[in-house]
């Protein structure tokens, strides 16, 4: 029987698994902590201010999406059994980020009109 090629030692898995989490524990605190922020913004104008938090609210939660999706992937690729399957995980996850920015940026793009136009 032969060694499979592609292997990461468990140290180096289990290492990478904790800093994975760290980092996500870590941006959740600066995600909630951006949340509460947007929730205390004012503004002159009661319409304005309306928009503007919900266009931040919409950021922010793509931004958060984004960065779970990112997370995630990183999670995939270190139990990923062999190059073919880290290729197929990265490959997939473009595509979905591709689709999820181009819908995200039309979604602002309404937001920031209303925002701006009341309409």
């Amino acid at each position: 029987m032969s060694e499979p090629i592609y292997q990461i030692p468990n140290e180096v898995r289990d290492f990478a698994e904790k800093s994975v989490e760290q980092a996500r524990k870590a941006f959740e605190g600066f995600a909630g902590a951006a949340q509460k922020a947007i929730g205390s913004v004012e503004t002159t104008t009661a319409t304005f201010q309306v928009g503007a938090k919900d266009v931040s609210a919409k950021a922010l939660g793509y931004a958060e999406a984004n960065v779970n999706a990112a997370f995630d992937l990183a999670q995939k690729l270190l139990r990923a059994k062999d190059p073919q399957e880290v290729l197929q995980l990265q490959a997939e996850y473009v595509k979905s980020q591709v689709e999820a920015i181009q819908s995200q940026a039309k979604d602002l793009g309404a937001a920031l009109q209303k925002a701006t136009t009341g309409k």
